[in-house]
Protein backbone atom coordinates (compact mmCIF):
# COMPACT_ATOMS: atom_id res chain seq x y z
CA UNK A 1 0.00 0.00 0.00
CA UNK A 2 1.08 3.37 -0.83
CA UNK A 3 3.14 4.94 2.33
CA UNK A 4 1.83 8.38 2.20
CA UNK A 5 -1.86 7.00 1.80
CA UNK A 6 -1.29 5.24 4.92
CA UNK A 7 0.36 7.82 6.96
CA UNK A 8 -2.55 10.28 5.53
CA UNK A 9 -5.11 8.13 7.49
CA UNK A 10 -3.18 7.29 10.72
CA UNK A 11 -2.88 11.27 10.53
CA UNK A 12 -6.99 11.85 9.96
CA UNK A 13 -7.08 9.58 13.05
CA UNK A 14 -4.90 11.02 15.18
CA UNK A 15 -6.53 14.55 14.50
CA UNK A 16 -9.90 12.76 14.33
CA UNK A 17 -13.14 13.68 16.65
CA UNK A 18 -11.55 11.05 19.67
CA UNK A 19 -8.00 13.45 20.21
CA UNK A 20 -10.43 17.02 19.51
CA UNK A 21 -12.90 15.49 21.93
CA UNK A 22 -10.24 15.05 24.20
CA UNK A 23 -8.33 18.01 23.87
CA UNK A 24 -11.16 20.53 24.49
CA UNK A 25 -12.99 18.20 27.14
CA UNK A 26 -9.27 18.90 28.90
CA UNK A 27 -9.96 22.26 28.45
CA UNK A 28 -13.48 21.98 29.84
CA UNK A 29 -12.62 20.45 33.18
CA UNK A 30 -9.74 22.29 33.57
CA UNK A 31 -12.07 25.78 33.24
CA UNK A 32 -14.59 24.21 36.33
CA UNK A 33 -11.40 22.73 38.16
CA UNK A 34 -9.85 26.26 38.20
CA UNK A 35 -13.49 27.72 38.80
CA UNK A 36 -13.62 29.83 35.41
CA UNK A 37 -10.23 31.89 37.08
CA UNK A 38 -8.72 32.06 33.38
CA UNK A 39 -11.74 33.78 32.02
CA UNK A 40 -11.98 35.73 34.93
CA UNK A 41 -8.78 36.93 35.22
CA UNK A 42 -8.14 37.52 31.27
CA UNK A 43 -7.62 41.16 31.59
CA UNK A 44 -5.24 41.19 34.18
CA UNK A 45 -3.23 38.44 32.44
CA UNK A 46 -3.07 40.88 29.56
CA UNK A 47 -2.17 43.46 31.99
CA UNK A 48 0.78 41.06 33.28
CA UNK A 49 2.25 40.70 29.80
CA UNK A 50 3.97 44.40 30.31
CA UNK A 51 4.88 44.12 33.93
CA UNK A 52 8.16 45.86 34.62
CA UNK A 53 9.59 43.99 37.63
CA UNK A 54 13.64 43.37 39.08
CA UNK A 55 15.10 40.37 37.16
CA UNK A 56 14.45 36.71 38.46
CA UNK A 57 15.04 33.56 37.58
CA UNK A 58 14.86 33.18 33.70
CA UNK A 59 16.41 33.49 30.73
CA UNK A 60 14.39 35.67 29.05
CA UNK A 61 11.23 38.55 29.93
CA UNK A 62 7.89 37.44 30.07
CA UNK A 63 7.34 39.37 27.33
CA UNK A 64 9.83 37.98 25.47
CA UNK A 65 8.43 34.41 26.59
CA UNK A 66 4.70 35.17 25.02
CA UNK A 67 6.62 36.40 22.19
CA UNK A 68 8.64 33.21 21.02
CA UNK A 69 5.36 31.32 21.97
CA UNK A 70 3.23 33.14 19.70
CA UNK A 71 6.01 32.96 17.30
CA UNK A 72 5.43 29.40 17.06
CA UNK A 73 1.76 29.35 17.33
CA UNK A 74 0.75 32.47 14.75
CA UNK A 75 1.43 30.89 11.61
CA UNK A 76 -0.24 29.41 7.74
CA UNK A 77 -2.89 28.10 10.33
CA UNK A 78 -3.98 31.79 11.06
CA UNK A 79 -4.21 32.49 7.27
CA UNK A 80 -4.69 28.95 5.09
CA UNK A 81 -6.08 27.24 8.42
CA UNK A 82 -9.49 29.61 8.89
CA UNK A 83 -9.94 29.65 5.44
CA UNK A 84 -10.04 26.09 4.99
CA UNK A 85 -12.02 25.48 8.22
CA UNK A 86 -14.93 27.92 6.63
CA UNK A 87 -15.06 26.25 3.46
CA UNK A 88 -15.15 22.44 4.82
CA UNK A 89 -17.10 23.52 7.97
CA UNK A 90 -19.36 26.71 6.75
CA UNK A 91 -19.05 30.18 8.41
CA UNK A 92 -20.12 28.31 11.25
CA UNK A 93 -16.77 26.58 12.34
CA UNK A 94 -14.85 29.95 13.08
CA UNK A 95 -17.68 30.12 16.30
CA UNK A 96 -16.43 26.68 17.40
CA UNK A 97 -12.75 28.33 17.12
CA UNK A 98 -13.78 30.29 19.37
CA UNK A 99 -15.59 28.42 21.67
CA UNK A 100 -12.46 25.93 21.66
CA UNK A 101 -9.51 28.56 22.32
CA UNK A 102 -11.62 29.70 25.33
CA UNK A 103 -11.42 26.16 26.92
CA UNK A 104 -7.97 26.56 25.59
CA UNK A 105 -7.09 29.18 27.73
CA UNK A 106 -7.28 27.19 30.88
CA UNK A 107 -5.40 24.43 29.13
CA UNK A 108 -2.91 26.94 28.05
CA UNK A 109 -2.65 27.75 31.54
CA UNK A 110 -2.49 25.06 33.52
CA UNK A 111 0.60 24.03 30.94
CA UNK A 112 2.44 27.09 31.75
CA UNK A 113 2.13 26.41 35.46
CA UNK A 114 3.53 22.76 35.16
CA UNK A 115 6.58 24.01 33.14
CA UNK A 116 7.92 27.04 35.28
CA UNK A 117 6.90 25.02 38.77
CA UNK A 118 9.27 21.80 37.48
CA UNK A 119 11.87 23.54 35.67
CA UNK A 120 15.33 22.94 36.15
CA UNK A 121 18.58 24.48 34.75
CA UNK A 122 21.01 23.40 32.29
CA UNK A 123 24.36 22.95 32.07
CA UNK A 124 25.15 26.16 30.87
CA UNK A 125 22.50 27.87 33.00
CA UNK A 126 19.68 28.28 30.78
CA UNK A 127 16.31 27.59 31.65
CA UNK A 128 15.01 23.68 30.87
CA UNK A 129 11.29 23.02 31.26
CA UNK A 130 8.03 22.05 29.20
CA UNK A 131 5.91 18.86 30.26
CA UNK A 132 8.57 16.39 29.98
CA UNK A 133 10.06 17.95 33.34
CA UNK A 134 6.54 18.40 34.50
CA UNK A 135 5.99 14.57 33.98
CA UNK A 136 9.56 13.67 34.86
CA UNK A 137 9.51 15.66 37.94
CA UNK A 138 5.98 15.71 38.78
CA UNK A 139 4.43 12.14 38.03
CA UNK A 140 5.07 10.48 41.40
CA UNK A 141 5.52 7.18 39.37
CA UNK A 142 8.50 7.57 37.89
CA UNK A 143 8.12 4.64 35.31
CA UNK A 144 5.06 6.34 34.00
CA UNK A 145 6.22 9.85 34.62
CA UNK A 146 9.84 9.56 32.83
CA UNK A 147 8.03 7.40 29.85
CA UNK A 148 5.38 9.95 28.98
CA UNK A 149 8.17 12.37 29.32
CA UNK A 150 10.57 10.35 26.52
CA UNK A 151 7.37 9.84 24.26
CA UNK A 152 6.74 13.98 24.60
CA UNK A 153 10.14 15.15 23.97
CA UNK A 154 10.69 12.45 20.84
CA UNK A 155 7.86 13.84 19.51
CA UNK A 156 8.64 17.28 19.80
CA UNK A 157 11.38 16.57 17.85
CA UNK A 158 10.38 14.98 14.95
CA UNK A 159 7.42 17.50 14.34
CA UNK A 160 9.45 19.97 14.54
CA UNK A 161 11.45 19.26 11.39
CA UNK A 162 8.20 19.29 9.59
CA UNK A 163 5.48 21.00 11.05
CA UNK A 164 7.85 23.93 12.58
CA UNK A 165 10.36 24.32 9.74
CA UNK A 166 9.52 22.65 6.25
CA UNK A 167 6.11 22.94 6.05
CA UNK A 168 6.66 27.14 7.02
CA UNK A 169 9.45 27.44 4.69
CA UNK A 170 7.53 25.33 1.74
CA UNK A 171 4.58 27.91 2.25
CA UNK A 172 6.95 30.56 2.45
CA UNK A 173 8.87 30.39 -0.90
CA UNK A 174 5.27 29.36 -2.46
CA UNK A 175 4.04 32.62 -1.80
CA UNK A 176 6.57 34.69 -2.78
CA UNK A 177 7.05 32.72 -5.90
CA UNK A 178 3.74 33.55 -6.94
CA UNK A 179 3.42 37.32 -6.04
CA UNK A 180 6.87 38.43 -6.80
CA UNK A 181 8.47 35.60 -8.74
CA UNK A 182 11.24 34.82 -7.00
CA UNK A 183 12.78 31.84 -7.19
CA UNK A 184 12.52 28.99 -4.55
CA UNK A 185 15.85 28.73 -4.00
CA UNK A 186 17.06 32.05 -3.45
CA UNK A 187 14.20 32.36 -1.07
CA UNK A 188 15.27 28.95 0.76
CA UNK A 189 19.05 30.44 1.49
CA UNK A 190 17.68 33.87 3.06
CA UNK A 191 15.33 31.63 5.28
CA UNK A 192 18.10 29.42 6.02
CA UNK A 193 21.06 32.32 6.31
CA UNK A 194 17.93 34.30 8.30
CA UNK A 195 17.30 31.40 10.59
CA UNK A 196 21.14 30.22 11.26
CA UNK A 197 21.89 33.85 12.40
CA UNK A 198 19.32 33.75 15.28
CA UNK A 199 19.28 30.28 15.93
CA UNK A 200 22.65 29.71 16.55
CA UNK A 201 22.67 32.66 20.02
CA UNK A 202 19.93 30.47 21.28
CA UNK A 203 16.88 31.63 23.09
CA UNK A 204 18.10 35.35 23.98
CA UNK A 205 18.30 35.98 20.30
CA UNK A 206 15.04 33.93 19.33
CA UNK A 207 12.98 36.23 22.49
CA UNK A 208 14.79 39.49 21.18
CA UNK A 209 13.64 38.87 17.42
CA UNK A 210 10.14 37.34 18.04
CA UNK A 211 9.70 40.51 20.53
CA UNK A 212 10.01 42.57 17.66
CA UNK A 213 9.06 40.21 14.42
CA UNK A 214 5.68 39.04 16.20
CA UNK A 215 4.32 42.73 17.53
CA UNK A 216 5.11 44.21 13.84
CA UNK A 217 3.81 41.35 11.64
CA UNK A 218 0.19 41.39 14.14
CA UNK A 219 0.03 44.86 14.09
CA UNK A 220 0.38 44.81 9.74
CA UNK A 221 -2.40 41.80 9.60
CA UNK A 222 -4.38 43.87 11.93
CA UNK A 223 -4.44 47.08 10.32
CA UNK A 224 -5.08 45.61 7.00
CA UNK A 225 -7.88 43.44 7.69
CA UNK A 226 -9.04 46.14 9.60
CA UNK A 227 -8.90 47.79 6.21
CA UNK A 228 -11.33 45.30 4.39
CA UNK A 229 -13.99 44.58 7.50
CA UNK A 230 -14.56 48.57 7.51
CA UNK A 231 -15.57 48.58 3.74
CA UNK A 232 -17.14 45.82 3.82
CA UNK A 233 -18.74 46.69 7.30
CA UNK A 234 -22.50 46.45 5.69
CA UNK A 235 -22.12 42.87 5.67
CA UNK A 236 -20.84 42.29 9.15
CA UNK A 237 -24.09 42.29 10.79
CA UNK A 238 -25.40 39.29 8.31
CA UNK A 239 -22.32 37.51 8.28
CA UNK A 240 -22.23 36.77 12.21
CA UNK A 241 -25.46 36.19 12.28
CA UNK A 242 -25.10 32.92 9.96
CA UNK A 243 -21.80 32.16 11.79
CA UNK A 244 -23.75 31.66 14.51
CA UNK A 245 -26.98 30.18 12.70
CA UNK A 246 -24.77 27.29 11.09
CA UNK A 247 -22.43 26.72 14.28
CA UNK A 248 -25.58 25.42 16.19
CA UNK A 249 -27.89 24.88 13.77
CA UNK A 250 -28.73 21.41 11.83
CA UNK A 251 -29.48 22.90 8.48
CA UNK A 252 -26.64 22.17 5.96
CA UNK A 253 -26.84 24.93 3.37
CA UNK A 254 -25.64 28.22 3.99
CA UNK A 255 -26.98 31.43 3.39
CA UNK A 256 -25.51 34.96 2.22
CA UNK A 257 -22.15 34.84 2.79
CA UNK A 258 -21.92 30.92 2.57
CA UNK A 259 -22.66 30.97 -1.22
CA UNK A 260 -22.79 26.95 -2.25
CA UNK A 261 -20.82 26.33 1.49
CA UNK A 262 -22.44 22.75 2.60
CA UNK A 263 -21.83 21.98 6.33
CA UNK A 264 -23.78 20.52 9.17
CA UNK A 265 -23.08 21.50 13.24
CA UNK A 266 -21.25 19.03 13.51
CA UNK A 267 -18.94 19.16 10.81
CA UNK A 268 -19.01 22.90 11.48
CA UNK A 269 -17.76 21.75 15.04
CA UNK A 270 -15.25 19.19 13.92
CA UNK A 271 -13.20 21.85 11.45
CA UNK A 272 -13.56 24.76 13.71
CA UNK A 273 -12.02 22.89 16.85
CA UNK A 274 -9.75 21.04 14.83
CA UNK A 275 -8.01 24.20 13.08
CA UNK A 276 -8.80 26.41 16.25
CA UNK A 277 -6.41 23.60 18.27
CA UNK A 278 -4.20 23.51 14.93
CA UNK A 279 -3.61 27.09 15.41
CA UNK A 280 -3.18 27.96 18.75
CA UNK A 281 -1.74 24.56 20.10
CA UNK A 282 -3.31 24.63 23.37
CA UNK A 283 -3.60 21.13 24.84
CA UNK A 284 -0.30 19.90 22.69
CA UNK A 285 2.03 20.99 25.26
CA UNK A 286 4.82 23.06 22.64
CA UNK A 287 3.91 26.55 23.85
CA UNK A 288 5.01 25.80 28.19
CA UNK A 289 8.38 24.96 26.99
CA UNK A 290 8.76 28.51 25.91
CA UNK A 291 7.02 29.68 29.37
CA UNK A 292 10.00 27.92 31.15
CA UNK A 293 12.12 30.25 29.90
CA UNK A 294 10.53 32.89 31.23
CA UNK A 295 11.82 35.16 34.24
CA UNK A 296 9.09 35.36 36.62
CA UNK A 297 8.44 35.26 40.47
CA UNK A 298 5.49 32.55 40.37
CA UNK A 299 4.11 29.97 37.83
CA UNK A 300 0.79 31.02 37.86
CA UNK A 301 2.37 34.61 36.56
CA UNK A 302 3.92 33.37 33.50
CA UNK A 303 0.91 30.78 33.48
CA UNK A 304 -1.65 33.93 32.81
CA UNK A 305 0.84 35.43 30.54
CA UNK A 306 1.47 32.41 28.39
CA UNK A 307 -2.66 31.76 28.58
CA UNK A 308 -2.93 34.97 26.76
CA UNK A 309 -1.19 33.68 23.77
CA UNK A 310 -4.51 31.46 22.77
CA UNK A 311 -6.48 34.41 23.16
CA UNK A 312 -4.17 36.93 20.50
CA UNK A 313 -3.90 33.95 18.05
CA UNK A 314 -7.43 32.53 17.94
CA UNK A 315 -9.39 35.17 19.21
CA UNK A 316 -7.93 38.17 17.04
CA UNK A 317 -6.05 36.95 14.62
CA UNK A 318 -8.45 33.98 13.57
CA UNK A 319 -11.10 36.06 14.06
CA UNK A 320 -9.69 39.17 11.40
CA UNK A 321 -9.39 36.34 8.87
CA UNK A 322 -12.73 34.70 9.50
CA UNK A 323 -14.73 38.34 9.15
CA UNK A 324 -12.56 39.09 6.13
CA UNK A 325 -14.03 36.19 3.99
CA UNK A 326 -17.47 36.78 5.82
CA UNK A 327 -17.75 39.94 4.85
CA UNK A 328 -15.81 40.09 1.17
CA UNK A 329 -19.12 37.69 0.03
CA UNK A 330 -15.87 35.59 -1.51
CA UNK A 331 -16.95 32.01 0.80
CA UNK A 332 -18.17 29.72 -1.53
CA UNK A 333 -16.22 30.60 -4.82
CA UNK A 334 -15.70 28.61 -7.27
CA UNK A 335 -12.85 28.00 -9.40
CA UNK A 336 -13.59 27.88 -12.78
CA UNK A 337 -10.31 25.99 -13.72
CA UNK A 338 -10.44 23.17 -11.14
CA UNK A 339 -14.55 23.59 -10.50
CA UNK A 340 -13.86 23.46 -7.22
CA UNK A 341 -14.19 25.86 -4.19
CA UNK A 342 -11.63 28.18 -3.48
CA UNK A 343 -9.96 27.50 -0.35
CA UNK A 344 -6.75 28.69 1.51
CA UNK A 345 -4.37 31.58 0.95
CA UNK A 346 -6.18 31.49 -2.31
CA UNK A 347 -9.74 32.43 -0.48
CA UNK A 348 -8.08 34.61 2.32
CA UNK A 349 -6.30 36.83 -1.45
CA UNK A 350 -9.62 36.69 -2.55
CA UNK A 351 -11.33 38.36 0.53
CA UNK A 352 -8.96 40.97 0.50
CA UNK A 353 -8.79 41.00 -2.81
CA UNK A 354 -12.26 42.77 -2.50
CA UNK A 355 -10.85 46.00 -0.81
CA UNK A 356 -7.11 46.20 -2.10
CA UNK A 357 -7.31 44.36 -5.94
CA UNK A 358 -4.42 43.07 -7.01
CA UNK A 359 -2.35 44.30 -4.28
CA UNK A 360 -3.77 41.63 -2.12
CA UNK A 361 -1.71 39.32 -3.03
CA UNK A 362 1.10 40.90 -2.15
CA UNK A 363 -0.33 41.65 1.64
CA UNK A 364 -1.20 38.63 2.06
CA UNK A 365 1.99 36.59 0.91
CA UNK A 366 3.76 39.25 2.78
CA UNK A 367 1.97 38.19 6.18
CA UNK A 368 2.05 34.50 5.56
CA UNK A 369 5.82 34.95 4.99
CA UNK A 370 6.05 36.73 8.20
CA UNK A 371 4.28 34.34 10.25
CA UNK A 372 5.83 31.33 8.79
CA UNK A 373 9.22 32.85 9.47
CA UNK A 374 8.16 33.40 13.19
CA UNK A 375 6.93 30.00 13.38
CA UNK A 376 10.49 28.65 12.09
CA UNK A 377 12.33 30.60 14.88
CA UNK A 378 9.60 29.45 18.03
CA UNK A 379 9.70 25.62 17.08
CA UNK A 380 13.40 25.46 16.65
CA UNK A 381 13.61 26.18 20.35
CA UNK A 382 10.58 23.66 21.20
CA UNK A 383 12.74 20.85 18.98
CA UNK A 384 16.20 21.88 20.98
CA UNK A 385 15.01 21.69 24.33
CA UNK A 386 13.23 18.21 23.43
CA UNK A 387 16.50 17.22 22.28
CA UNK A 388 17.88 18.55 25.30
CA UNK A 389 15.88 16.38 27.47
CA UNK A 390 16.58 13.72 25.21
CA UNK A 391 20.33 14.21 25.01
CA UNK A 392 22.25 15.82 27.42
CA UNK A 393 25.32 16.84 25.17
CA UNK A 394 26.15 20.44 24.39
CA UNK A 395 27.77 19.92 21.02
CA UNK A 396 24.48 17.55 19.90
CA UNK A 397 22.34 20.80 20.32
CA UNK A 398 24.69 23.18 18.39
CA UNK A 399 24.55 20.83 15.71
CA UNK A 400 20.96 20.33 15.87
CA UNK A 401 20.63 24.77 15.37
CA UNK A 402 23.05 24.36 12.18
CA UNK A 403 20.61 21.21 10.52
CA UNK A 404 17.68 22.89 11.46
CA UNK A 405 18.35 26.25 9.87
CA UNK A 406 19.93 24.25 6.92
CA UNK A 407 16.72 22.06 6.33
CA UNK A 408 14.69 25.42 6.28
CA UNK A 409 16.34 25.26 2.28
CA UNK A 410 14.97 21.74 1.67
CA UNK A 411 11.53 22.56 2.62
CA UNK A 412 11.75 25.91 0.71
CA UNK A 413 12.63 23.84 -2.50
CA UNK A 414 10.93 20.62 -2.32
CA UNK A 415 7.11 19.14 -1.64
CA UNK A 416 7.84 16.05 0.80
CA UNK A 417 3.94 15.09 1.20
CA UNK A 418 5.21 11.82 3.38
CA UNK A 419 7.38 13.96 5.56
CA UNK A 420 4.33 16.73 6.27
CA UNK A 421 2.35 13.88 7.00
CA UNK A 422 4.30 12.39 9.59
CA UNK A 423 5.20 15.23 11.33
CA UNK A 424 1.38 16.33 11.41
CA UNK A 425 1.13 13.38 12.85
CA UNK A 426 3.99 14.01 15.59
CA UNK A 427 2.43 16.94 16.08
CA UNK A 428 -0.78 15.24 17.26
CA UNK A 429 0.54 12.89 19.36
CA UNK A 430 2.49 15.31 21.57
CA UNK A 431 -1.00 16.05 23.37
CA UNK A 432 -1.40 12.64 24.21
CA UNK A 433 1.05 12.49 27.21
CA UNK A 434 0.67 16.46 27.65
CA UNK A 435 -3.07 15.28 28.46
CA UNK A 436 -2.08 12.49 30.65
CA UNK A 437 -0.39 14.86 32.41
CA UNK A 438 -2.29 17.84 32.92
CA UNK A 439 -5.26 15.61 34.19
CA UNK A 440 -2.80 13.50 36.46
CA UNK A 441 -1.21 16.98 37.88
CA UNK A 442 -4.45 18.90 38.10
CA UNK A 443 -4.40 19.31 41.49
CA UNK A 444 -0.97 20.99 41.18
CA UNK A 445 -2.51 23.19 38.95
CA UNK A 446 -5.51 23.91 40.95
CA UNK A 447 -3.38 24.77 44.26
CA UNK A 448 -0.70 27.19 42.64
CA UNK A 449 -4.18 28.88 41.09
CA UNK A 450 -5.70 29.09 44.25
CA UNK A 451 -2.45 30.24 46.13
CA UNK A 452 -2.09 32.62 43.15
CA UNK A 453 -5.65 34.47 43.36
CA UNK A 454 -5.79 34.71 46.78
CA UNK A 455 -1.81 36.23 47.95
CA UNK A 456 -1.20 37.95 44.73
CA UNK A 457 -4.25 38.81 42.06
CA UNK A 458 -6.80 39.86 44.48
CA UNK A 459 -4.31 42.41 46.46
CA UNK A 460 -2.76 43.57 42.77
CA UNK A 461 -6.30 44.19 41.19
CA UNK A 462 -6.69 46.34 44.50
CA UNK A 463 -3.42 48.16 43.68
CA UNK A 464 -0.62 46.56 45.76
CA UNK A 465 2.38 45.44 44.42
CA UNK A 466 3.22 42.00 44.70
CA UNK A 467 6.69 39.87 44.67
CA UNK A 468 6.36 36.42 45.12
CA UNK A 469 10.12 35.34 44.34
CA UNK A 470 8.71 31.72 43.07
CA UNK A 471 6.54 31.30 46.30
CA UNK A 472 4.04 28.76 45.76
CA UNK A 473 1.08 27.12 47.31
CA UNK A 474 3.18 24.69 49.23
CA UNK A 475 5.69 27.00 50.59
Amino acid sequence: MDLSLILSDVNNFVWGPVMLALLVGTGIFLTVRLRFLPWINLIYAIRMIFRKKEQHTGDITPFQSLMTALAATIGTGNIVGVATAMVLGGPGALVWMWISAAFGLSTKYGESVLAVKYRETNSVGEMAGGPMYAMKNGISNKFIGHGLAGLFATFVVLSSFGIGNMTQANSISAALFASFAIPTWIVGGIIAVLSLAILVRGIKSIGQVSSLVVPFMAVFYFIAAMIVIVVNFAAIPAGVAEMFRMAFSFDSVAGGIGGSIVASMLTSMRWGVARGVFSNEAGLGSAPIAAAAAQTDHPSRQGYVNMTGTFFDTMIVCMLTGLVIASSGVLGTIDPATGKLVSGAQLTILAFNSVFGDYAKYIVSIALSLFAFSTIIGWEYYGEKALEYLIQNRKVIMSYRVIFSLITFVGATTTLEVVWNFSDTMNGLMAIPNLICLLWLSNDIAKECFFYEKNVVQLEKHGQDVDCQEASSEG
